[in-house]
């Protein structure tokens, strides 16, 4: 896939949001007064200006306002160290380290289930790249630390037919898929931490996926599951327009920079 479909227009066009991308409505939503849109306006002038415990707390309060926001109108504020939130499913289940599970099973030798702590005790690697999302917005020298996918598949034991990966997350809708070539890369994480800091529910967190060379739609927010399969199965974006294969600047009808 390199140019967009119908309804995925180019870069002075709509395209469909990513999941930390900015929300385009499928139809009207809840109205909003004259006095909310201009408060919400206000918070987000006031937290690219404040100090960085002043963004925490407003970055806090977006992304929870975020998931209760029918209009998309949080997507169009800045937040989150340039990251806008948005979210496919009409809210998301909260979990904790008593809480979070993810499975590993399919075509392996091994199903296993990790814990957080499970996680948390396998050796981490820190990737520090650009994240780009296909709508065109950069955030800079984004810290992601995490297990290496290809930990986790060598441990399960991938079974020799296997050819590609399937991701579910705990929304209960979103999806998302790469080829097993692609999955064991060094720069495929199942990452805990990004910017430094554990990964926050907003952002996806306990746990979600970092794909680094390609754009932001590919790495699931709120990851629960992790499927060997014998061929690609379209992700949720996919279904809706957007290349499987996503390489930055080379997907998607888009000339952005690499980030590899």
């Amino acid at each position: 896939m390199t140019s967009p479909p119908s309804g995925a227009a180019g870069p002075d066009g709509p395209r469909p949001a990513e999941p930390d991308g900015p929300a385009e409505p499928d139809g009207p939503g809840a109205p909003v007064g004259r006095r909310v849109v201009l408060g919400m306006l206000g918070l987000g002038a006031a937290g690219v200006a404040a100090a960085p415990y002043l963004q925490r707390g407003l970055e806090n309060f977006l992304g929870a306002a975020a998931d209760k926001d029918p209009t998309g109108l949080t997507g169009l504020l800045p937040n989150g160290g340039g990251f806008r939130y948005y979210s496919v499913a009409s809210s998301v289940p909260r979990r904790t380290a008593r809480t979070y599970r993810l499975t590993v099973d399919g075509l392996v030798r091994k199903p296993a289930t990790y814990t957080l702590a499970d996680l948390r005790a396998m050796p981490q690697t820190r990737i520090v790249r650009d994240v780009q999302c296909v709508t065109g917005w950069r955030v800079p020298d984004t810290p992601f630390e995490g297990v290496k996918l290809s930990q986790l598949l060598d441990a399960a034991g991938v079974r020799p037919e296997a050819r590609a990966i399937r991701f579910t997350c705990f929304d209960g809708t979103y999806s998302e898929s790469l080829t097993l070539t692609q999955a064991r890369r060094d720069d495929v994480l199942v990452a805990l931490r990004m910017q430094d800091e554990p990964v926050s529910h907003s952002h996806g967190g306990p746990v979600r996926l970092y794909v680094a060379p390609m754009y932001f739609y590919k790495s699931a927010k709120w990851l629960s599951g992790i499927t060997v399969t014998s061929s690609v199965r379209p992700g949720y974006w996919e279904e809706r327009g957007y290349d499987v294969d996503a390489w930055v600047g080379r997907s998607n009808g888009r000339t952005d920079t690499p980030t590899v």
